[in-house]
């Protein structure tokens, strides 16, 4: 039968990618890669699992070897690789061990960010990128009431809400003005702001987080103007970075992600990338519908029937219960303004060009209910 397609990643995208796959094509081999346990689980659960009831334990759906059952595939769990050999289509684990592919698919995601940050209690900083993560942060949590958390960004405010939703005092540190500053326009963070504040979370904005230092049993984070707070656990969330090292030592062209065209195909004609790693037609789009939409295009060009990927307009809905809000960003690199109403019930903002179009938008509040309409104007994000 040949060699497998390999897929290197078993987050949501090289989840994704193996189950559309195998709907087109019963027979041709898949080998997953997983530098962790290889389970299958829906990452954006883990920023609302404590109000939701959830465990770590519960959040996962399938391990490895029921992932590997269910969809008939090979999974080589805590497994990583080290190098692709271009020339010779194989990718050479730790170890050694040299598996050749007739298609590699990478699956990569994407690393949080991390700040340059003094102290002695650095070393301390929690990130949650993963499940692993999340198991971890969660046993960090047992007997502490109090979390600050760096970052007013998607991943902080939705973890702020959960934390303050289940009884912890919450600081939220940004070097921006608002929350959500590079989604929302000011009214909306504002909004978001009020909303939050009124469950609990405390925002320090416009402050620079200088160092981390143990004092006790608690930490003290000093902000560049010299105040500072204690709390009990540093949660990081400031961002993500694509995993391009692995393509760029194998010569994969690279930018902020691994460049694809729209068969998300490398320079390389079998070598493929999707997910938080790739960068489309100068596109990162670290969300779950864009993944499901390459997933889909991707399988059907695995399987021989090449399909350029087409992204509609794709809104995100924040998991902030305290403040309902849902965002279609729009391409800020096309001219154009937002035009905004608000009151006490919601926040309608519209991003539209000089000529009128809307090309995005921001709904809080009562607002979201007018999402689908909305929705239904907007142009797609790739052709």
């Amino acid at each position: 039968m040949g060699n497998p397609v390999i897929i290197v990643g078993s987050g949501l995208a090289g989840y994704a990618v193996a189950r559309e796959l195998r709907k087109l094509n019963a027979e041709i081999p898949i080998v997953m890669i997983s530098a962790d346990h290889g389970g299958f689980y829906s990452k954006p659960m883990l920023s609302n699992a404590l109000s939701t009831g959830k465990t770590p334990e519960s959040i996962l759906n399938g391990d490895a070897v029921q992932m590997a059952s269910q969809l008939k595939i090979t999974i080589r769990s805590h497994c990583r690789v080290t190098a692709i050999d271009q020339p010779g289509c194989a990718v050479i684990l730790v170890g050694g061990e040299k598996i050749f592919y007739d298609q590699l698919v990478l699956a990569l995601g994407a690393d949080q960010v991390s700040l340059p940050l003094s102290g002695d209690g650095v070393a301390k900083i929690l990130t949650v990128n993963d499940l692993d993560d999340y198991k971890k942060f969660r046993d960090a949590l047992a007997g502490k009431k109090r979390v600050s958390i760096i970052g007013a960004g998607l991943i902080g405010c939705e973890f702020a809400n959960d934390l303050a939703t289940t009884g912890y005092h919450v600081d939220v540190i940004d070097i921006s003005a608002q929350p959500l500053g590079r989604l929302l326009p000011f009214e909306g963070g504002s909004f978001i702001r009020q909303k939050l504040e009124e469950s609990g979370v405390v925002f320090h904005l416009n402050a620079s987080t200088q160092s981390i230092d143990q004092v006790r049993e608690r930490l003290c984070i000093t902000f560049a103007n010299d105040a500072s707070i204690e709390t009990d656990i540093v949660l990081s969330a400031v961002g993500l970075r694509p995993r391009t090292q692995l393509a760029a030592a194998a010569g994969i062209p690279v930018d902020r992600g691994i460049l694809v065209n729209r068969l998300l195909q490398t320079q390389f004609s079998n070598i493929y990338a999707l997910g938080d790693c790739a960068e489309v037609e100068g596109k990162v789009l670290p969300f779950v519908m864009p993944i499901t939409h390459a997933a889909r295009a991707l399988a059907a060009t695995l399987s021989g029937n090449p399909t350029p990927v087409f992204y509609p307009a794709m809104p995100v809905i924040v998991k902030t219960p305290a403040c309902l809000t849902v965002v279609s960003p729009p391409d800020f690199s096309i001219q154009g303004e937002w035009h905004v109403d608000a009151d006490k019930d919601g926040v309608k903002a519209l991003y539209r060009d000089e000529t009128g179009n809307l090309l995005g938008y921001a709904l809080l509040g009562a607002a979201t209910k007018e999402k689908n309409n909305l929705t239904a104007q907007l142009p797609p994000v790739l052709m």
